[in-house]
């Protein structure tokens, strides 16, 4: 299950593990327009992990989920 929030500056997509137990935290991703945040809290050390990913480097993430093992570098997105 996810949920969609569209906040004053910022996407917001929470998604929620329906898997088998044992189930894992909810992830938190907020999409800005500089960049993306991928948040999850950690309940064994009580600390939420943040990471931030450029436009490119999310391209990139969204790119490599279908290509073969490797290195690649993709061509600058024409705006």
């Amino acid at each position: 299950m996810f949920t969609i929030e569209h906040d004053f500056d910022a996407t917001v997509v929470t998604i929620v593990d329906e898997g088998a137990a044992p189930l894992l935290e909810d992830v938190i991703i907020s999409a800005f327009a500089e960049c993306v945040t991928v948040e999850q809290h950690d309940p064994r050390t009580d600390r939420t992990h943040k990471i931030t990913l450029s436009l490119q480097q999310l391209r990139d993430l969204g790119a490599a989920l279908d290509l073969p093992e490797g290195a690649y570098r993709l061509s600058p997105v024409e705006e």
